[in-house]
C-alpha cells in the first residue's frame, strides 16, 4: 500500500514540541470545537456526515493504538498533542494506493486519545473489506513511524466490524479471481494470520483458545479502576485466600476479574456499534425507525422514541457513553448521572453477556457477578419502565410523584439527576431539549 498525501506533513520534534502541539490544539478547540479537515478530535467527540460513497463499500475501520510498553500514561497536555499530531497527520492524507490500481479514498477521521494510547475511527471507501483494513493499517503505521513521538506507539487491533447486511454487501463487492472466500470468518482468519505472521499460523477463527481468550479477558480487569472485586460479589485482596463461605460470597475473586474483564472487553463493542450506527443515521439522514441500513445497538434503546433517535440524538448517547466508561477505566465513578447512564449500562452489561457466551465462558458464577455488579451500581431500576408501553407518563403521575421516579421523557434523558451529578455539555445540549 501506498499512502498518497496532499501536504507535507512533519510528526517529528521534542517531548516539549509535543506540548506545544497539544497548546495549540487546546486553543483551537476553545475557539471552535473541532480540527481542520475531516478529522474530529476527542475534545468534542462526535461523527458527522461523510462525502457520498466513491464506489464499493463505506467501513468505517477501529484501530486500538498503544504507548510504548514500560512507558509512563500521558497526561492531559500530552494527550491532547498526540491528538493534534494524529489529526494533522490523517488530515495531509489524500488517499491510499494498493496494487493493481486499487484506490481507497479517506471520507473521515475521528481521533479519541486517552492515558494509554488512541483509539481511532477512520471511515473509507474501499472495494472490500481486506482492502479497507490492510489500507489503515498501512495508513496508521506510517503515520506512526513518521512521528518521532509516537515511534514507538504499536497498533493492538485494526478491524472492520460489520453488520451480517453489511458482511453481505462486502462479500459481494468483491470479485475476480483473486477475491477472498465468501465466508466472512474465513477472511478474518486469513487477515489475522498476515498480520500475526508465523505466530498465528495454521490458526483458523473457527478453533478459539477458550483458555486464552478467558486468560486475555481477566487481564483486562485492571483497565476497570473504578471497582474492585467485591462489587461483583467476591471477597476483597486482603481475604480473597479465605474461604468463600466465611464473606457469604458467591463468586470467586478469579471469577470477579473474568466479570470485570468482560465488561471493559464489552465496552470497545458498544462504542464500536455506536460509531456504526451515528455514522449511519448521519450518512442517511434519518431516525432509527425509519432507517434503510441496519442498526448494530441504538434500536435495543426504548422504542417509543425510536422516530427521534437522529444522527444528533446518536452523537449525545455516544458522548454520554464515552464519559461513562471514561470514569469506570479512570476510577472516577461515583454514580450515574443521567438515564442516559443507566441505558448505557444496560447495554454494556448485555453486550458483556453476549461476549462470555460466545466463548463459551458465561456459567452461572459470572452471571450472578454481573448481576451483583448491576445491583451495586443501579440505584433503583426505574429505567426499565421505559420498555413497558403501560408505564408511559408514569413519572409525571401522583404515583411517580409518590416514589419518587425521576423524569423520563427524552428530554430528561442527558439531564443530571441532581447538582452532584457530571453530563458532558454536549450530551446536556438545553437547546436540543427544549426542542423536543
Amino acid at each position: 500500500m501506498t499512502v498518497v498525501y496532499r501536504s507535507i506533513w512533519h510528526g517529528s520534534g521534542t517531548m516539549g514540541g509535543f506540548a506545544a502541539e497539544g497548546a495549540g490544539a487546546v486553543l483551537g478547540a476553545l475557539l471552535g470545537g473541532a480540527c481542520k479537515g475531516g478529522s474530529k478530535s476527542a475534545l468534542l467527540p462526535q461523527v458527522v456526515a461523510c462525502p457520498a460513497r466513491l464506489g464499493g463499500v463505506t467501513y468505517a475501520v477501529t484501530v486500538d493504538t498503544q504507548i510504548a510498553s514500560g512507558a509512563p500514561e500521558m497526561d492531559e497536555l500530552q494527550r491532547v498533542g498526540a491528538g493534534a499530531l494524529l489529526e494533522q497527520g490523517f488530515d495531509s492524507v489524500e488517499s491510499i494506493d494498493g496494487p493493481d490500481g486499487v484506490e481507497v479514498e479517506i471520507a473521515d477521521t475521528w481521533v479519541g486519545v486517552h492515558p494509554g494510547g488512541a483509539l481511532l475511527k477512520v471511515f473509507v471507501d474501499a472495494p472490500a473489506l481486506e482492502f479497507a483494513e490492510e489500507a489503515v493499517r498501512a495508513l496508521v503505521e506510517e503515520l506512526l513511524e513518521r512521528s518521532e513521538l509516537l515511534a514507538d506507539w504499536t497498533i493492538e487491533r485494526c478491524e472492520v466490524e460489520l453488520h451480517p447486511d453489511l458482511a453481505k454487501e462486502s462479500l459481494e463487492a468483491a470479485a475476480g479471481p483473486d477475491a477472498p472466500p465468501d465466508d466472512l470468518a474465513s477472511r478474518r482468519a486469513g487477515l489475522i494470520e498476515s498480520a500475526a505472521g508465523d505466530t498465528a499460523a495454521g490458526a483458523t477463527s473457527d478453533a478459539v483458545d477458550t483458555e486464552a481468550v478467558q486468560r486475555r479477558m481477566r487481564s483486562m480487569a485492571g483497565q476497570l479502576r473504578a471497582f474492585g472485586p467485591e462489587i461483583f460479589g467476591a471477597p476483597d485482596e486482603e481475604d480473597k485466600d479465605d474461604d468463600l463461605a466465611e464473606h457469604g460470597s458467591r463468586v470467586s475473586v478469579d471469577t470477579a476479574e473474568l466479570a470485570a474483564g468482560a465488561l471493559v472487553w464489552a465496552k470497545d463493542v458498544l462504542l464500536d456499534e455506536l460509531f456504526q450506527d451515528a455514522y449511519a443515521l448521519a450518512e442517511e439522514e434519518t431516525n432509527v425507525a425509519e432507517c434503510d441500513r441496519p442498526m448494530w445497538l441504538l434500536d435495543e434503546l426504548p422504542p417509543r422514541y425510536a422516530l427521534r433517535y437522529d444522527a444528533h440524538f446518536a452523537r449525545r448517547f455516544l458522548v454520554t457513553a464515552i464519559a461513562l466508561t471514561t470514569r469506570f477505566t479512570e476510577g472516577s465513578f461515583e454514580q450515574l448521572s443521567c438515564v442516559g447512564e443507566e441505558l448505557v449500562l444496560r447495554i454494556l452489561l448485555d453486550r458483556a453477556e453476549v461476549t462470555l457466551e460466545t466463548f463459551g465462558l458465561l456459567d452461572e458464577g459470572v452471571a450472578s457477578a454481573l448481576e451483583c455488579f448491576a445491583a451495586m451500581v443501579y440505584e433503583d431500576m426505574d429505567h426499565e419502565w421505559l420498555y413497558d408501553d403501560s408505564k408511559d407518563g408514569i413519572d409525571e403521575s401522583p404515583v411517580g410523584e409518590y416514589l419518587g421516579v425521576a423524569p423520563m421523557g427524552l428530554a430528561s434523558w442527558f439531564k443530571p439527576f441532581n447538582d452532584d451529578r457530571y453530563v458532558h455539555p454536549y450530551a446536556v445540549d438545553e437547546t436540543f431539549a427544549e426542542e423536543r
